[in-house]
C-alpha cells in the first residue's frame, strides 16, 4: 500500500500481495449456513486453515484463512495479524471477504478488504459481475503521484479478487492432484493494482498437519503487473524477477476446490514463509485424508507492501 499514503500492494499477500501475505487481517469467523429450498444432497461445505506467517525464519504473525462452500456459491474469509516485536511496532493487521459462484474459476460478486498499523490504515469495497468490476471504491482516497500505470476499464474486465484468488477449483474433470490444476493464471484486481499471478506446476509431494494428511501439489508462481503499479519502484522490479514463489495447494473434501498449504515469497530482506499449522473441515464428505473436527470457516489472504 502505498502511493504518499498506503494501498493493497501488488503481489503481497506473503511480502507482496497473493502469494505473499503480507498485509495483514483480522477478519470475523464465518458460519456456513444451508440454505432454505436446497436439496439435502447438495452438501454445505466449510473449511478452516489456520497459517504461522514467518519472515528470514522468524515467526511474525498468525493468520486464518476460512471458506464456506454450497452448490456453486462460496464465501471466503480471511485474517491476519502481526504478533510479537512486529505486532508492537507496526500493529500491522487486517481482515478481507469474498463471497460469490464457483466456475471454471471463481466469479465473485463482492470484496473488502481493511488494513491497520499503528500509523495508517486503509479500506477496499468492491462490486463485480460475471468478472467485471462494477464498482470500487478505496478509503481513504488514493494520491496520485502521476507515475502509475493507468488502470483501464479493460483492466477491469476478467479478473478475481485476492481473496477469492485463494480459492482454486479443480480444472475440469480433472483429479485434485492432477499436476495440471498447477497450470493457471491468477488475474487479480485489488481495487488498486491490476496483476496477474502465473502458476505452473512444480512437484507433487506429501504433508502431515493437524487435520490434514496427504498429498499437496507444489506449484511455482511468477508475478506480472498490469496496471495501477509504479514501474520504477524497485520492490515491482524484484517482484518481476523473483523465481523464487510457491504455493502448494491440498484438496477440500467434498468439494472441488484447493486451497494453499503453503505459501513461501522470496523478499529483500528473506523468505516470507505462510505455512498452515491446523486444517479443520466440517460438513461435505469426509476423506481419508482430511480429518473431520468442528470449527468457524475463516479464510487467510492479505494485500499489503
Amino acid at each position: 500500500m502505498c502511493g504518499t499514503r498506503k494501498r493493497p500492494a501488488p503481489l503481497s499477500l506473503l511480502g507482496a500481495s497473493l502469494l505473499t501475505l503480507a498485509a495483514l487481517l483480522a477478519a470475523p469467523a464465518a458460519e456456513a449456513r444451508a440454505k432454505a429450498g436446497r436439496s439435502a444432497s447438495r452438501t454445505a461445505a466449510a473449511v478452516t486453515v489456520d497459517y504461522d506467517i514467518a519472515l528470514a525464519g522468524l515467526t511474525i504473525g498468525n493468520a486464518q484463512v476460512a471458506g464456506a462452500f454450497e452448490g456453486s456459491g462460496y464465501r471466503m474469509d480471511v485474517s491476519a495479524r502481526l504478533t510479537g516485536l512486529a505486532g508492537v511496532v507496526t500493529g500491522g493487521m487486517g481482515s478481507a471477504r469474498s463471497s460469490g459462484a464457483i466456475a471454471a474459476a471463481p466469479q465473485p460478486n463482492t470484496f473488502a478488504i481493511a488494513t491497520k498499523t499503528t500509523n495508517s490504515g486503509i479500506a477496499v469495497r468492491m462490486a463485480l459481475a460475471r468478472g467485471t468490476v462494477t464498482q470500487a471504491e478505496i478509503t481513504p482516497p488514493l494520491i496520485d503521484m502521476g507515475d502509475r500505470v493507468p488502470i483501464t476499464p479493460a483492466n477491469k474486465r476478467g479478473v478475481i479478487d485476492p481473496a477469492s484468488a485463494l480459492m482454486m477449483p479443480v480444472q475440469g474433470r480433472a483429479d485434485p492432484m492432477d499436476p495440471a490444476n498447477c497450470n493457471r493464471t491468477l488475474p487479480i484486481f485489488d481495487g488498486a493494482t491490476r496483476f496477474d499471478v502465473v502458476l505452473s506446476y512444480g512437484e507433487t509431494r506429501s504433508v502431515a498437519k493437524p487435520g490434514y494428511n496427504g498429498p499437496v501439489l507444489v506449484c511455482n508462481a511468477r508475478y506480472t503487473p498490469i496496471a495501477g503499479h509504479r514501474p520504477d519502484r524497485p520492490g515491482v522490479k524484484f517482484m518481476e524477477d523473483n523465481r523464487e514463489m510457491s504455493v502448494w495447494l491440498a484438496p477440500v473434501e467434498g468439494t472441488r476446490v484447493l486451497l494453499p498449504v503453503r505459501i513461501a515469497v522470496r523478499t529483500t530482506v528473506g523468505t516470507n514463509i505462510i505455512e498452515a499449522t491446523r486444517w479443520t473441515q466440517t460438513g461435505g464428505q469426509q476423506g481419508s485424508t482430511t480429518a473431520s473436527a468442528p470449527g468457524t470457516p475463516v479464510t487467510q489472504a492479505s494485500l499489503a507492501q
